[in-house]
């Protein structure tokens, strides 16, 4: 049995994104394309990979058992590609401090694979500071938290923030709130004491953190509150918002920004995209993990 590559694309790429409409605009083609190269798999392979209803789009049990050995077919089919040309391409790609989770590993193992001759370099940052080096023509890509009016880049995920403390921190009202914060030019920094500072609760930092891994130690250290996506709560904290009357925090979205336009980069692009999606924590505060076979023919 021979199986076609560009059918085995697009059935991996319907099962990342959840959707063949969203599937067609990654691919550059049609959602009919990728129904019939999804059907010419499935004949192919004598099994149904995709279950798919008007409110549904999810994988059959042997769609996901076939899954992973579809990732390392097309993988090694790159690789093969690559090893025709001795040029190897940079990519740098910035990604803030307090966007990138346990997933970072698993999007650089996948660019690595879609492309084994590109050299990634990775600069983690404030998002501010990694929109100035974005600007500045520093980075081709970032992967950053929406900030002010900008609307440029691709909407990876939404982004949902919570008040999170260890269960044993002690705050009383009209005491200042003990906080925990990353450095001044943090635009979270920002929008956390203005929260405070608009229904008149006050407060003091009593850690100042060299990016949010820092910052999430000493609020697990219990040292003082902090603020935090839900994505990324950190270790033996609960959220504490409702418990000590403190202010709803605005949501953002995660965004992908980058101005490579060759059809190699794109493709990277598009690579990273989708295993940020795949692998991103739910919205429930949950640790990272792989998502079950259940996927929503909807935009995420």
């Amino acid at each position: 049995m021979t199986l076609d590559v560009d059918a085995v694309k697009a059935f991996v790429t319907v099962a990342d994104l959840r959707s063949f409409t969203r599937a067609a605009e990654a691919l550059g083609s049609t959602q009919g394309a990728i129904s019939v190269k999804l059907k010419r798999l499935e004949d192919r392979i004598g099994e149904r990979l995709i279950e798919r209803t008007p409110r549904l789009v999810r994988l059959s049990a042997r769609g996901a058992v076939f899954l992973e050995p579809a990732r390392e077919l097309l993988a090694a089919h790159d690789r093969a590609l690559a090893s025709l040309t001795a040029v190897r391409r940079h990519f740098r790609l910035g990604i803030a401090t307090h966007v990138g989770g346990a997933e970072v590993p698993t999007l650089l193992a996948r660019l690595s694979a879609h492309d084994p001759a590109l050299t990634i370099e990775v600069r983690l940052d404030d998002s501010r500071d990694l929109l100035a080096a974005f600007d500045r023509g520093e980075l081709d890509a970032a992967i950053v938290r929406r900030e002010d009016d900008r609307r440029d880049g691709e909407v990876l995920a939404p982004e949902h923030f919570g008040w999170y403390a260890t269960p044993d921190f002690v705050y009383r009202a009209g005491e200042p709130l003990r906080l925990a914060a990353s450095a001044p030019s943090c635009s979270i920094r920002d929008i956390v004491t203005g929260a405070l500072d608009a229904v008149g609760i006050p407060w003091t930092q009593v850690f100042l953190g060299c990016g949010s891994f820092a910052v999430a130690e000493a609020v697990s250290a219990g040292l003082a509150a902090g603020a935090f996506s839900s994505r990324l709560v950190p270790p033996g904290t609960i959220e504490i918002s409702r418990k000590f009357g403190l202010p709803p925090l605005p949501a953002s979205e995660i965004v992908l920004l980058s101005t490579l336009s060759d059809a190699q980069s794109r493709d990277a692009l598009r690579t990273l995209a989708m295993a940020f999606r795949e692998h991103r924590p739910t919205a429930s505060g949950a640790r990272p993990r792989f998502r079950n076979s259940q996927m929503a023919d909807s935009p995420i």
